[in-house]
């Protein structure tokens, strides 16, 4: 491999931004460039002033904030000592990916360019911004760039003469070798490396807290469309501390239908243990798998294999196909002109990798072992609100597509499942901050925005807040019906009893005209103008990323219109002062 070496760094919060690292490693690899790909914080960051060249790729998470893998290395580029000098070694690219529905879209590659070129870097491109929100999603963005880029690197770079590239048909070694044994090794044990009560550390996605599971209860009506639940762990003794605003992550695992059903699609015996060897000295085993593995264990806990797959995925599977027919179409969705089909066959139905595999079973039978992890990404993390002590407020997530069997969310169908008045039950899960944070001053209003199983939140906060004697809390919650999805209607009532709580709630279908959160802000816009103009408040919104925040900062704008007497720039301007200033924050998921 020719010198120098390429550094592929990202700050990843879904895997998207690691997804496209991984694609650029292997990428840099068919041009014969020796590369690296490592997470942000993994590296060491004083390394980077003997880097000649560096793509930066990094996800944009709630309020323009940096992902959880990059934020030491958002503080070290930071510093105000830093020498304008700094990085005048080093070529760079900066690939963004982020949601055009927020307002601070793409704030973090935005920022992290400017920053680069301060310190002396030069860019080879100007930031690359995919886009969520796209219907091709961020590879529309990402795919005319990234050509771009190669094209100015192996100007930069030229491979040694006589090396040609590696044609996309043919595959590059997989990371890891699957070494299988005849028989169990006397000592170690399988099992997940967790945190043990009374540890020093607290848990972690390394090492989980495996806590167990008090109560699993439906809180909608049996004939509500949709299967809430609230869920209770007891967390004695984890060293788990929290505030409100802060998130759990749980760690979910494979139905053992589906691990049989991907066992038998790909002639694996699921007992088989065996021992996970990295074939690069620099690349490190899995930390959360154990050594000596089962594949029962792998594909149960690690492989998402009820995840949709992205376009890497048909990539690497059209490279390891030895049937014609199906090789052809596995080449066509991967290839930039066959992205529109794909998305027809794969992301609009919500296909998953299990589905597209049992589709493909030639291919699929004849998957070398070695490629399961370069194959299929890991199990990730789901981020819940906490709702009090460790209760999470969860939507079982089921719905339809034109494929028979109906979609369902991996870890919410998981957690529905499980249920503690049949024995002891026990789910890997840790707390990290969220990006909600609420005024600590006693006498500062908030404004609640939470519709459906975003209000979770939002009880945290009210409960903390009234343990603390703060009293101006206003909750404009929003469900279908009163008698089937009002969540904690008995616990609100009291609250407003004891003038601790304003409660406005929003039933959409309990009338011909459907009645949403952003109509009943409108109705008390005075009241909201007053809270935020003159007494200073903080406004909070939490729920569904799809319409809901955008219907809101809607229904704001004509407030600050109509009762504060601003002209529309005005009232845009006055938002992102709200937004600046960390008066106005969202937390929504997809």
């Amino acid at each position: 491999m020719p010198s120098p070496q390429l550094l592929v760094l990202f700050g990843s919060q879904t895997g998207t931004a690691q997804d496209v690292s991984e694609r650029l490693g292997r990428e840099a690899r068919r041009r014969r460039l020796g590369c690296r790909v490592q997470a942000l914080d993994s590296y060491p960051v004083a390394n980077l002033i003997n880097e000649p060249l560096v793509i930066f790729v990094c996800a944009t998470t709630g309020q323009g904030d940096p992902p959880d893998n990059m934020k030491n290395f958002w503080r070290f580029i930071f510093r105000k000592n830093l020498p304008s000098t700094a990085l005048c070694q080093m070529d760079f690219a900066v690939l963004g990916l982020g949601d055009s529905s927020y307002a601070k879209f793409n704030f973090v590659a935005k920022k992290l360019h400017r920053r680069l070129l301060q310190l002396g870097g030069s860019a080879l491109l100007p930031v690359c911004l995919g886009d969520d929100q796209h219907e091709l999603g961020p590879d529309a963005a990402v795919d005319p760039w990234l050509r771009d880029l190669w094209d100015r690197v192996l100007g930069l770079y030229p491979p040694p003469p006589g090396l040609a590239e590696i044609p996309p048909g043919v595959p590059l070694p997989s990371k890891f070798t699957l070494l299988f044994l005849q028989e169990a090794p006397s000592t170690g044990s399988e099992g997940q490396r967790v945190a043990h009560p009374g540890s020093q550390e607290p848990p972690s996605e390394s090492k989980p807290f495996l806590a167990p599971m008090i109560s699993n209860q439906r809180v909608t009506g049996p004939s509500h469309f949709q299967d809430v639940r609230l869920i209770e762990f007891d967390i004695l003794g984890s060293g788990i501390s929290f505030a409100a605003g802060d998130v759990v992550l749980i760690q979910p695992s494979n139905s053992a239908a589906h691990v049989q059903r991907f066992c038998q699609v790909l002639g694996l015996d699921p007992d088989q243990l065996f021992m996970l060897q990295p074939r690069e000295p620099d690349v490190s085993s899995p930390t959360r798998l154990p050594q000596p593995c089962s594949m029962w264990h792998l594909v149960s806990h690690y492989l998402d294999i009820a995840s949709v797959p992205r376009r890497s995925f048909f990539e690497l599977l059209a490279c390891l196909s030895l049937h014609e027919l199906e090789r052809e179409k596995l080449l066509e969705f991967s290839s930039a002109q066959g992205q529109e089909e794909l998305f027809e066959y794969c992301n609009r139905p919500r296909r998953t990798i299990l589905e597209v595999l049992c589709d493909f079973p030639h291919t699929a039978a004849a998957i070398p072992p070695d490629y399961l992890l370069d194959l299929i990404p890991a199990i990730r993390p789901r981020a819940f609100s906490i709702a009090s002590s460790l209760l999470i407020l969860v939507a079982v997530v089921q719905f339809q597509t034109r494929l028979k069997e109906p979609r369902r969310g991996l870890c919410s169908s998981w957690l529905a499942s499980l249920d503690p008045g049949q024995g002891p039950v026990r789910v890997p899960l840790w707390v990290r901050p969220g990006s909600l944070a609420f005024p600590e001053t006693p006498d500062t209003p908030v404004i609640m925005v939470g519709p459906g199983t975003g209000v979770a939140p939002f009880r945290a906060a009210i409960q903390e807040r009234v343990a603390r004697g703060q009293t101006g809390n206003f909750l404009f919650f929003g469900c279908r019906w009163r008698d089937q999805d009002f969540y904690w209607e008995a616990e609100w009532q009291e609250l407003e009893k004891r003038d601790c709580l304003t409660l406005v709630p929003a039933f959409s279908r309990e009338q011909e005209q459907k009645v949403y959160v952003q109509h009943r802000l409108r109705e008390l816009g005075s009241l909201v103008w007053e809270l935020l103009d003159r007494q200073g408040a903080y406004f909070y919104l939490a729920g569904n990323a799809k319409s809901m925040p955008a219907d809101v900062s809607e229904a704001l704008m004509s407030i600050f219109q109509e009762e504060g007497g601003l002209c529309s720039l005005d009232a845009a301007a006055y938002l992102a002062r709200l937004q600046q200033t960390r008066r106005f924050q969202t937390e929504t998921w997809a």
